[in-house]
C-alpha cells in the first residue's frame, strides 16, 4: 500500500517560515492596532522576526513539512 502524503496545514505555511539551519521563523504580535500609544522603538522591535521557542519548533514542523 502507498504511502499517504502529509499535506500542509495552509495557515500555519502563511505564518511560518523555516530558515536555512532549520529552525522556524515567525512575526511578533501587537503590530496590527492601536499603534499610536506604542513607541516608535517598540513597533521598530515589532517588525523584526523572532524565531519560535524549541518546545513550539517540533509541533510547528509537522505543520509545515515540505517547506
Amino acid at each position: 500500500m502507498a504511502k499517504v502524503k502529509i499535506r500542509t496545514n495552509k495557515s500555519a505555511a502563511k505564518r511560518f517560515r523555516r530558515t536555512a539551519t532549520g529552525k522556524i521563523r515567525r512575526n511578533k504580535a501587537y503590530k496590527s492596532h492601536l499603534l499610536t500609544k506604542k513607541t516608535s522603538k517598540r513597533k521598530r522591535e515589532l517588525r523584526k522576526p523572532a524565531l519560535v521557542s524549541g518546545s513550539d519548533a517540533k509541533r510547528i514542523k509537522r505543520l509545515i513539512p515540505n517547506s
